[in-house]
């Protein structure tokens, strides 16, 4: 029997941050498995346990979760390099080596990712216009990161240096996502090499 004061304490309901990221994480993974064209919101509703007009509520239709799941992606790629690169501490080559490793792994598992990172405007996938006007915002929120990361373990380094360094490593692991020549291990450690050299160039040649 419901009590008089369960009537009139009001259900408890998941915060809005909380449901959005649901949301987004179930569209996410309606469209790894069958492809953004099979994506409804009725099916993520359903898969959330919502109502499908809550799904319309927080993103305004298919375009809207679109662009969040767009978005999230971003998210959860720099996140990963983040923690690729800061379980290495203060070692160049270890460090490099692991967070492009972590993009190219990616980017292989990832058809978002993929798409993202290269700009790749091939197929017909509607989803594909959210994810390749990001390519630029995602090649910039990389760069966060590593320079994070280099700003805490090497100090000595002249900013403008890493930010050349930074910039060409991102660049030449999407060129290698784009067209690999190599496993993925030995691009990232030959890409993790090539940092090393242009950061010892640079402390050697730095004016004293």
């Amino acid at each position: 029997m419901t009590s008089l004061a369960s009537m009139l304490v009001p259900p408890v309901r998941p915060d809005r941050d909380t449901t959005r990221a649901a949301i987004v994480a179930a569209a996410r993974e309606l469209t790894v498995t069958d492809g953004w064209t099979q994506v409804r919101l009725a099916g993520v509703a359903e898969l959330v346990g919502v109502s499908r007009q809550t799904v319309y509520n927080e993103f305004g239709g298919r375009a809207g979760l679109a662009s969040a799941l767009a978005d999230a992606e971003i998210e959860l790629f720099t996140a990963g390099l983040r923690a690729a690169l800061f379980a290495h501490g203060s070692h160049v080559r270890a460090a490099v080596t692991a967070a492009v490793r972590f993009a190219l792994d990616e980017a292989a598992a990832n058809p978002l990712v993929r798409v993202i990172l290269t700009g790749s405007r091939g197929g017909a996938d509607p989803l594909l216009p959210y994810l390749t006007t990001r390519s630029d915002v995602v090649l910039a929120a990389a760069a966060v990161p590593l320079l994070e990361w280099a700003g805490a373990h090497l100090p000595a380094v002249e900013p403008a240096a890493l930010a050349f360094a930074v910039d060409t490593v991102i660049r030449l692991a999407v060129s290698h996502i784009v067209l690999p020549q190599w496993p993925a291990g030995h691009t990232a450690d030959a890409l993790a090499g090539l940092v090393a050299l242009l950061l010892h160039a640079t402390r050697r040649h730095a004016p004293r």
